[in-house]
């Protein structure tokens, strides 16, 4: 099997990128089944370094995640992070904002759910879709009611150019409080996309995943292509970068996420608490007292 480096699937700060020159499928050298296989391996030593964070307390992990509709988001957090114990994890799923988010700035209702230190914090959608779905479909940013902004001609390019340098600050305060980031972009192609709403109409198991405004939404492909590209070179940065991982294989793609994660993980230095003298001599009598029982 072909080794994963995280390098070859960031985006790098300030080297601009072409969303259609970006692969959406990638050989490992390598079957599902042995994909598979070291997905397990790998996953396990990540929820070996997620204990000896959530012992210590620090720091915290935040993951996003973005694709296209289909791109296997759901699936990949099931299959990444399903040997993390579930109290070192949160998961959130971000649908349609309520009446109260929608009362609050745009990342709001992302910032509260962030991960506590010692712990990892994903997101199902991110506070990316107000740069992606609102740029497709400007209504909805006014249906914000931000002051100052009252008709769509008020979300110009300098509104956009704005909220990306909202986006980069709000990532910038959160890692120079001792946030670990990371962001991937499964990136879909329109063939494969088709392909995984034909199955899902035709099972059904999968008919409950299936709506029809994500038809109307694929209809905007070429728009939310170009929405993307922008978000990749507008705010990718050093201190929270974006990985584009090819999405067409499933297998293929959670094994290059879980990689990168591992990778990028092993470079924290965290460990288990460290007993005192102290703690370890009562320890020793704690144990001898349970052997006198």
């Amino acid at each position: 099997m072909k080794k994963i480096h995280s390098k070859d699937f960031k985006v790098k700060p300030g080297k601009k990128v072409k969303i259609k020159d970006l692969p959406t499928k990638i050989d490992l050298g390598a079957g599902k089944k042995k994909i598979e296989e070291e997905l397990r391996k790998v996953r396990r030593k990540i929820a070996e370094i997620q204990t000896k964070i959530y012992a210590s307390g620090t720091p915290a992990v935040y993951i996003g995640i973005q694709g296209m509709d289909t791109a296997g988001k759901d699936s990949l957090i099931r299959e990444v992070f399903k040997d993390i114990n579930p109290s070192g994890i949160e998961v959130y799923d971000f649908k349609k904002p309520t009446p109260l988010e929608h009362a609050h700035d745009f990342i709001w209702r992302h910032y509260i759910t962030l991960p506590e230190r010692g712990k990892f914090g994903i997101h199902n959608r991110t506070h990316y879709e107000d740069v992606l779905i609102a740029r497709i479909h400007p209504q909805l940013v006014l249906n914000q009611k931000i002051y100052g902004i009252d008709k769509l001609e008020d979300i110009d390019d300098k509104f956009w150019k704005k909220r990306f340098r909202q986006i980069r600050d709000f990532e910038k305060l959160q890692v120079e409080n001792g946030m670990k980031m990371f962001k991937f972009f499964l990136h879909l192609s329109k063939e494969e996309q088709k392909y995984r709403f034909l199955r899902r109409i035709r099972r059904e198991d999968k008919q409950w995943k299936f709506n029809a405004a994500d038809l109307k939404e694929r209809s905007y492909w070429d728009d939310y292509q170009k929405a993307y590209e922008d978000v990749l070179n507008e705010t990718s940065t050093s201190y929270a970068p974006w990985y584009v991982i090819p999405a067409d294989d499933k297998p293929t793609a959670r094994l290059i996420v879980a990689k990168i994660l591992l990778d990028e993980l092993k470079k924290l230095d965290v460990d288990f608490p460290k007993l005192s003298d102290e703690e370890k001599a009562k320890f020793e009598s704690y144990k001898q007292a349970l052997e006198n029982e």
